[in-house]
């Protein structure tokens, strides 16, 4: 059976066709049009789930790595961290402010259908961790659905505040 970080980047909420067109549509309400070398990181940012036994766990935050040095190798360090600081568990390990990637990525969720959102991450197994991390906030009791709007409501909110202090 595939690692559950492969099955995401395969049919799951980080489907590597569909994922990335959120993020790029997210970028562009937040920034303007990216840059084509901003659009190849929007492409490759979670390819490090590859693999991943988890998602938010010990393996999966250090997903950002694979894309980063991707990134790097094609365009230099400054879309390494572009890539790198996608993630704000890294960029707080390394002393960094999350770069606008990560902002994007999370306001991408807002051109996500719920049902096509829900049916991917129950399809994976995504769904019961990522409702398992967010339990101090919205019941395990609650529905699904009430789980995602809480989740939009709160990563809109975030992102909108955060990526106002990167906008360039």
């Amino acid at each position: 059976m595939p690692a559950l970080g492969t099955k995401s980047l395969l049919f799951g909420v980080h489907q590597f066709a569909w994922h990335p067109i959120t993020v790029w549509l997210a970028w562009r309400d937040l920034y303007g049009r990216p840059s084509w070398r901003e659009a190849v990181c929007i492409v490759i940012h979670d390819w490090g789930y590859w693999g991943c036994a988890d998602m938010d766990g010990t393996v999966g935050k250090q997903h950002p790595r694979l894309g980063a040095k991707i990134a790097d190798r094609l365009f230099g360090p400054a879309y390494h961290d572009l890539v790198l600081h996608h993630s704000r568990h890294l960029a707080k390990e390394l002393g960094a402010t999350p770069s606008r990637l990560c902002w994007a990525d999370k306001l991408s969720m807002l051109y996500d259908p719920a049902w096509f959102y829900l049916l991917r991450a129950r399809s994976t197994g995504e769904l019961r961790e990522y409702r398992w991390h967010a339990r101090h906030h919205v019941s395990l009791l609650a529905s699904d659905a009430d789980w995602l709007a809480w989740l939009k409501a709160h990563l809109a909110r975030l992102a909108k505040e955060q990526s106002a202090t990167s906008r360039r």
